[in-house]
């Protein structure tokens, strides 16, 4: 038997509403009073078998999976898995690959393979730009050295100007204040 797809009372009319499920409350909502026409409302008649509850539509017992420990227990006969969508990158590739050796579905990703191929990639590259990063920023500072050397060099090529000049000012200040007495 096919399930139903229920949609919240005006999802057709406003997208921002989405197609999730949200149980019609208003006064004179003709979906809620269950008129003929109108969407169907969420009831226990339109709930599947006990047999088939739980199951996915390959007729393997579903599970969300969160930790390997948890893909340990697995029957890959009789259940498959779905990774769960809080698990990161770098542990969702670890029990990819488990699941790959042990021969288990996984539901919720397509390809597996392709997946992990991506995923293998995509941290190359990460990697490669992390390093082109890091050199860039070791020749800035190599710069940065450069330039406050060439910048003390300088400083002290003026400061010698400058210290001449203020040793003249005090021998003629001396010189002054020796006419002066």
């Amino acid at each position: 038997m096919k399930k139903l797809k229920f949609t919240r009372q005006d999802a057709h009319k406003k997208v921002r509403l989405g197609n999730k499920w949200r149980r019609p409350r208003g006064l004179h909502s003709k979906m809620r009073l269950s008129k003929k026409g109108y969407n169907k409302c969420v009831s226990i008649g339109y709930g599947s078998s006990k047999s088939t509850r739980g199951f996915d539509k390959s007729g393997l017992k579903l599970i969300i999976i969160k930790s390997l420990k948890e893909l340990e227990k697995i029957n890959a006969k009789e259940e498959c898995i779905a990774v769960a969508k809080t698990i990161g990158l770098r542990k969702k590739v670890e029990i990819l690959k488990q699941a790959v050796k042990k021969s288990i579905n996984v539901v919720n990703i397509k390809d597996v393979n392709k997946f992990l191929k991506d995923v293998e990639e995509k941290i190359k590259k990460s990697k490669e730009e992390k390093e082109k990063l890091m050199k860039k920023k070791e020749l800035s500072k190599k710069e940065r050295e450069k330039a406050t050397k060439k910048k003390t060099i300088e400083e002290k090529v003026e400061k010698t100007d400058e210290e001449k000049k203020e040793e003249e000012k005090k021998e003629k200040n001396k010189l002054l204040t020796k006419k002066a007495e």
